[in-house]
């Protein structure tokens, strides 16, 4: 962890796979200086906020030296005042390390051993438990950071490997010193976006992963249900030049190229089908603009991770000042608009699914796909579990500290709400692919390559059509390739690597 900005990829890596932190030598050179400005403006007789005031509403009070290590740890033991159930390890990992990442620019005022400390910590695998509901994102993530910080002082509950441990017991086994906070340090480790920025992160890692599923999920039930693929043609997807149209309608053609199911229902089509449905013919424009909105908010984050957020903040010339950066609304709204379209290409699988269960619009198939319609039921109950899955939080915001903290951006729970998303995606997605590929094993000839590969794949651990059998393993085996990529690694072996 250096002074600049983190990628992406750097904060998946640490809170989903477990990567070490180190942090660089400028850093410390960079927090040790600026903690000296700290050091002197607090023993300046006029009061400076963060340092020698109480905080909040509470800022007008001028504390005493001589109370201010009190200070620091009645903000940080008040402010860990979560409920709820616990939040996953991943989110804390991940705006652990954010707040390590604000903590190495040096403009947060702390010593380099709290930088040391909270390293150490990430590194022993000490996770503290946060819990879901306590964040209004107005100071940022409050009550998850503290629960974090609180871990630091030797409070409080962590989990170490998944065991529920006490924090001072977990430090003192790490070999790790706790934390004895002085002037401004207890105000720097809980004040800022990390918690809502970290789950961010990890969603548009998942939603890249998803907006590739997506195209092959719906090339599969183009030709499942013997549709065309004329209206993916490039030179039709330059009429409305949406780079994310372009690419979701390429990679729907990639995967489904050379498909002679198609190929022999080409001319049934033209005759008697003419279109597709809306769900199937426009997939390329809602997954274009899933894809659009993902780079807007990729662009966000990025911007995000390359901030220092805290209030007070110590600037390059050595003024602490009182700012509005720790606001959570630019993430927030990123946040809020990614559920929505998230939502969305959910609606959408679901009603490609839905298509395949009706004997009216499935082109020849059974009535629910099933082997023996109305003694089996097929794949009725695998689409009312899409139809149940497949539904924004910063539009609110609900003042307090007694007035001062008068708009709020909600953003934790923006990302909670997105997170849900992203996983009933992921689920929609996998029934989809699950239905199409029964589909396509209940036709004549042979699959596209791209289609083919992700049966082949989805056959060594899931049975094809037959009587009716216990259903959800087979789901949740599906779930778990599309979670974990392996049909678009699938699809990328036989047919080359998918665009977006």
């Amino acid at each position: 962890v250096n002074v600049g900005a983190l990628s992406i990829e750097d904060v998946v890596a640490v809170a989903r796979y477990g990567a070490k932190v180190e942090i660089a030598p400028a850093a410390l050179e960079e927090v040790a200086a600026t903690r000296e400005r700290v050091e002197e403006l607090a023993q300046d007789p006029t009061p400076v906020y963060g340092i020698s005031t109480g905080f909040g509403a509470l800022a007008r009070r001028h504390i005493p030296e001589e109370m201010r290590a009190q200070l620091q740890l009645s903000l940080v033991r008040s402010h860990a005042a979560g409920t709820g159930p616990e939040v996953e390890e991943e989110v804390i990992r991940a705006l652990m390390l954010l707040r390590l990442s604000t903590l190495c620019t040096g403009r947060t005022g702390v010593r380099p051993v709290v930088v040391e400390t909270y390293a150490k910590a990430l590194n022993a695998g000490i996770v503290p438990v946060v819990r879901e509901y306590g964040s209004l994102g107005c100071s940022g993530d409050l009550a998850p950071l503290a629960h974090c910080a609180l871990a630091l002082l030797g409070e409080g509950e962590v989990r170490v490997n998944g065991d529920l441990q006490d924090a001072g017991a977990a430090l003192s086994a790490a070999g790790i010193e706790p934390l004895q906070l002085r002037e401004k340090e207890g105000l720097a480790l809980i004040n800022g976006t990390d918690g809502m920025l970290g789950q961010l992160c990890l969603a548009i890692t998942d939603l890249r992963a998803a907006a590739k599923t997506a195209d092959i999920a719906t090339a599969m039930t183009v030709e499942g249900l013997l549709g065309t693929l004329v209206v993916f043609a490039d030179d039709l997807q330059q009429l409305r030049p949406h780079p994310g149209q372009a690419d979701a309608a390429a990679n729907i053609l990639q995967v489904a190229e050379g498909s002679e199911i198609l190929e022999a229902a080409l001319e049934e089509f033209k005759k008697n089908q003419v279109q597709d449905a809306y769900s199937v013919r426009c997939a390329p424009q809602v997954a274009g603009g899933f894809r659009d909105t993902l780079a807007h908010t990729t662009q966000v984050a990025e911007r995000e991770l390359a901030a220092a957020v805290d209030n007070p903040v110590v600037t390059k010339d050595g003024r602490v000042v009182s700012n509005g950066n720790f606001h959570g609304a630019p993430v927030a709204y990123a946040l809020d608009f990614l559920a929505i379209v998230t939502a969305d290409l959910a609606s959408i699988s679901e009603r490609r699914t839905d298509r395949f269960l009706d004997p009216a619009r499935n082109r020849g198939l059974n009535a629910f796909l099933a082997d023996d319609p109305g003694v089996d039921s097929g794949h009725m109950i695998a689409q009312y579990a899409q139809a149940g899955l497949a539904n924004p939080s910063s539009a609110d915001s609900i003042p307090s500290s007694a007035m001062q903290e008068d708009h709020v951006s909600m953003g934790w729970s923006a990302a909670r709400k997105l997170r849900k998303a992203v996983d009933g995606l992921q689920r929609v997605l996998a029934v989809e692919i699950l239905t199409a590929a029964r589909a396509i094993d209940m036709r004549e000839g042979t699959p596209a390559k791209g289609t083919g590969a992700v049966i082949e794949k989805l056959r060594q651990t899931v049975d094809g059509p037959g009587v009716d059998r216990y259903l959800s393993p087979e789901i949740e085996e599906t779930v778990r390739l599309v979670k974990e990529g392996a049909l678009i690694d699938a699809v990328e072996d036989a047919t080359g690597k998918l665009r977006g």
